[in-house]
């Protein structure tokens, strides 16, 4: 059950616009920016999710800056960080940077990272880099509260609800997101943090290792979960009539390791484990009845 929020105060404002900013960090000590598009189908044009990013990323910063806000986190994306000029990092750490023109750079990755590059200038030429921290997690799955819930968690409901009745060779670096919040909460209080970067994600794991934990743990609510893996070019070819599934073809049999290991020095920060995050997701999804 979610707590009560005993002290709570809602305001209205849109990434798209000023109005409302000013008024909604007037007073914080410190602001959390978590807000950016990331839907199902990847749209033709990419500015339909670089401008609201960007643009609302350097409205929040402005506001903050004006209202002399002590902190801000920014939600970046390991995506940010995954697809530089070059070879492909190995691990991805927060020394990389993505080519918004890498091949491979989806209408999102390019929002992330052009949003991030956005807000690391903002703060350099006013002279206050350390009112900035970027929190950068991988694939976020774990508990969500309602049927609205993230894109990133497809990867469990699509396998519970047998829209997949076949297991693409898809696989991603997975972070719970209650060691996401946690991270936040870190990135904002520490001192140490201020003007830096942290990745926070966990193991690598394939669809179909998600699919055997889902199929051993879940027993008979886990009877749509499938078994086979799919060949690329028929997961390509479901692709074509499928966008969520079209918008992650391009990762088919790619392994991506991302490390985490400056959040854990820096915080002693961890990921749990894969098994909790996937179980907890899984039965969260069951109890909302959204699957």
């Amino acid at each position: 059950m979610v707590g009560e929020a005993t002290n709570l105060d809602i305001a209205e404002a849109d990434l798209g616009g000023d109005r409302g900013w000013r008024e909604a960090v007037s007073g914080s000590r410190y602001v959390l920016h978590t807000a950016s598009p990331f839907p199902p189908a990847q749209p033709r044009n990419a500015d339909e999710l670089i401008a609201p990013a960007r643009d609302g990323t350097l409205r929040i910063l402005r506001a903050c800056l004006g209202a002399k806000v002590e902190h801000v986190v920014l939600t970046s994306s390991s995506a940010a960080m995954s697809y530089p000029d070059g070879a492909t990092p190995d691990p991805v750490t927060e020394q990389y940077w993505t080519n918004p023109r890498h091949p491979l750079a989806t209408p999102y990755v390019k929002s992330k990272v052009l949003a991030e590059r956005a807000a690391w200038d903002f703060v350099v030429s006013n002279q206050c880099k350390n009112l900035l921290t970027v929190v950068a997690p991988s694939a976020i799955l774990g508990p969500v509260l309602s049927k609205d819930f993230s894109y990133s968690v497809q990867v469990v409901s699509r396998l519970l609800n047998g829209s997949a009745p076949v297991i693409p060779r898809l696989g991603f670096p997975f972070v719970d997101v209650r060691d996401v919040a946690e991270l936040h909460l870190h990135a904002m209080i520490s001192e140490v943090a201020a003007g830096e970067r942290y990745l926070g994600s966990g193991e690598f794991h394939w669809l179909d290792e998600v699919a055997s934990i889902l199929r051993r743990s879940l027993g008979p609510r886990a009877k749509r979960v499938p078994r086979r893996r799919a060949p690329d070019f028929v997961v390509r070819l479901i692709a074509m009539a499928d966008p969520g599934l079209r918008a992650v073809a391009h990762e088919l049999g790619r392994s991506r390791i991302v490390s985490s290991e400056k959040a854990e020095k820096t915080f002693a920060w961890r990921s749990r484990s894969f098994e909790e995050t996937v179980l907890d997701c899984a039965n969260s999804l069951i109890r909302v009845g959204a699957v």
